[in-house]
């Protein structure tokens, strides 16, 4: 259990006033969306988030959860270890809040961990560490396909922590986190895809040197072992370019 992980207290010590339509909460998002377009990558953009996460919200931890195309969820952030591993028990097992809110693209509130018995092995457990509310949001992006990159998830060590206004605040605080993941992971992609293209072009180089042959025939060289290697096109051409060879084909022997 982390610290500041108490019993309950009364709920009116431990709330705080969030109004959605305040000059104050409208200036901290404004913060928030200088911060997350200086952000250097994915990395820094859902740190920023989290962290004005804890800020902004009444909790006292949050995590990030991106979903994976063709594979499991990746855990992206978190304030406190015991929130990966509430992430993982979810993403091993396939079932809980987190699951439901990134599939089903909707909010899930848990207002007490103790008595709500919709996922009751996952509740137990995150009870354990001292977590009694817990609110999940999906990064949605698009208003076409609603497509979610991620959840915010939000913890608290009391019941009933979360009320109306922090998931109103919450959702926006999604909204933003959303187009900021979404626009730096599409940033990353395009700069892996130009190293790639580099790669590809100086490999190519060496194959007409070294051959005598032309830009063409070099490509195709390299698409070929890249296919008969069942390895990417810019693997193949980092490997030539480290060891001026072509990488093992499928009889095991290397071409000089």
């Amino acid at each position: 259990m982390s610290a500041g992980m108490g019993g309950p207290r009364p709920r009116a010590e431990t709330r705080s006033t969030i109004d959605p339509a305040s000059d104050r909460t409208a200036d901290r998002f404004a913060q928030l969306a200088v911060e997350l377009h200086h952000a250097g990558g994915v990395d820094e953009t859902v740190d920023a988030v989290v962290h004005f996460a804890l800020q902004a919200l009444n909790c006292s931890h949050a995590g990030v959860v991106f979903s994976a195309r063709g594979g499991q969820p990746e855990i992206a952030a978190v304030t406190e270890r015991f929130v990966a591993e509430v992430y993982d028990l979810q993403i091993a097992e396939q079932d809980g809040p987190l699951v439901t809110s990134l599939r089903d693209r909707t909010t899930v509130l848990i207002r007490d961990t103790t008595t709500d018995g919709r996922w009751p092995n996952w509740a137990a457990r995150v009870a354990g560490f001292g977590v009694r509310s817990v609110l999940d949001v999906p990064l949605v992006v698009g208003r076409v396909d609603n497509r979610a990159v991620g959840v915010l998830g939000l913890y608290h060590p009391h019941p009933d922590a979360f009320g109306p206004d922090d998931e109103a605040i919450a959702s926006i605080l999604a909204r933003h986190a959303a187009v900021a993941v979404a626009s730096a992971r599409h940033e990353e992609t395009m700069a892996a895809a130009i190293d790639a293209r580099k790669l590809v072009g100086v490999a190519m180089g060496v194959l007409m040197e070294r051959f005598g042959i032309d830009g063409d025939q070099a490509f195709a060289v390299l698409r070929r072992y890249s296919q008969d290697t069942n390895t990417k096109l810019r693997d193949v051409a980092q490997h030539l370019i480290d060891t001026r060879k072509l990488p093992p084909g499928r009889s095991g022997q290397r071409t000089q």
